[in-house]
């Protein structure tokens, strides 16, 4: 069987498939092929090949030809059109009328379900709203989608009353469009494809916006994370005397601290807070304890005995005096 018919200008038309899918659609798209070959009557009406008179002419007889080629083809068209797994249920049907009513009985539903199907799709219709993320290309397909199907159950929808539905079924980030469309625009004259560019619009600039501030907030995020510079001046007044007496303090302490145990052994006396060369005791009288065996103090000063636990603290204080005299004596030198 043919797939396709010549037109009297030679251009081929191919029959619309049909899978079993889409048959609202498909049958739309039928409708038209039948009608462009004359053919929608032997399908719509059952249409009769009236019997040929008595002592037909020649034209006569050639007009009945084509009327009953007509009929055939209108069943060839059907079964050209039909996949096999849609094939096999009515190959045992051989009128164009049967052949589309079993179809439709099968697809469409009974008379009751065709009913119920186009209420169904206006309930949807009515609780359909757009979701946050979602984009107006997408949002605007998945209505007009809503809509073709409403209407090839026969119903109505005039364009104004789908501008309406996207107006009231858009997320709150789009109050101030929408309030500006009702004011500026006239609602009954606005397509839905003026609607639909002005709010991708509105979804670019919120957009960039959106953008701009992550931005900020990233760099702000960014800026207080970074660790604080010693040059960083502070801001407002200066500091005030005790900040600076403080500061020179803390820094005089921490100096000397550091000075104690950043210098090897001294060979003279054994100390860390200076080199073997700034030694204090170095050409001088040296006093070693006979005890411990340290540079600087007598035995009968030395910390290290038990029994010197239990001396005057005045001898104690008289040996840490002489120890701190020392170390500053070392620092300055």
């Amino acid at each position: 069987m043919s797939e396709s018919m010549a037109t009297s200008s030679n251009a081929t038309l191919h029959v619309p498939r049909f899978s079993g899918e889409n048959y609202q659609i498909w049958t739309v798209k039928m409708k038209s092929y039948m009608k462009a070959f004359g053919l929608w009557d032997y399908v719509n009406e059952d249409k009769q090949v009236p019997p040929l008179r008595a002592n037909p002419t020649i034209a006569q007889m050639k007009q009945h030809e084509e009327e009953k080629m007509k009929r055939d083809k209108a069943i060839t068209c059907l079964y050209s059109a039909l996949s096999d797994s849609v094939f096999t249920s009515i190959m045992h049907l051989d009128i164009a009328k049967l052949i589309w009513d079993k179809l439709k009985e099968r697809f469409e539903g009974s008379e009751r379900v065709r009913l119920v199907k186009p209420l169904t799709l206006k309930r949807e219709f009515e609780m359909l709203r757009m979701k946050e993320g979602e984009t107006v290309k997408d949002y605007s397909s998945k209505l007009s989608e809503l809509v073709n199907q409403i209407r090839l159950y026969g119903n109505t929808i005039e364009d104004h009353k789908v501008v309406e539905k996207m107006l009231v079924s858009l997320p709150d980030k789009f109050e101030a469009k929408v309030s500006d469309i009702e004011e500026s625009c006239d609602l009954k004259a606005l397509t839905v494809s003026e609607m639909v560019s002005k709010l991708q619009a509105q979804e670019q600039r919120l957009a960039i916006k959106n953008g701009d501030e992550m931005e900020g907030a990233f760099q702000a995020r960014h800026k207080g994370n970074q660790p604080f510079k010693k040059d960083q001046k502070k801001q407002g007044s200066g500091p005030r005397n005790g900040d600076k007496k403080g500061k020179a303090k803390l820094d005089s302490s921490s100096a000397e601290g550091g000075a104690r145990n950043k210098f090897p052994s001294c060979s003279t006396c054994k100390r860390t807070n200076h080199l073997a060369k700034d030694c204090w005791y170095k050409g001088k009288p040296q006093i070693q304890c006979n005890y411990c065996k340290k540079w600087g103090h007598k035995e009968s000063y030395c910390r290290a005995k038990p029994n010197q636990q239990t001396k005057q603290p005045a001898q104690q204080a008289n040996f840490t005096d002489e120890q701190t005299l020392d170390d500053h004596l070392f620092m300055v030198t």
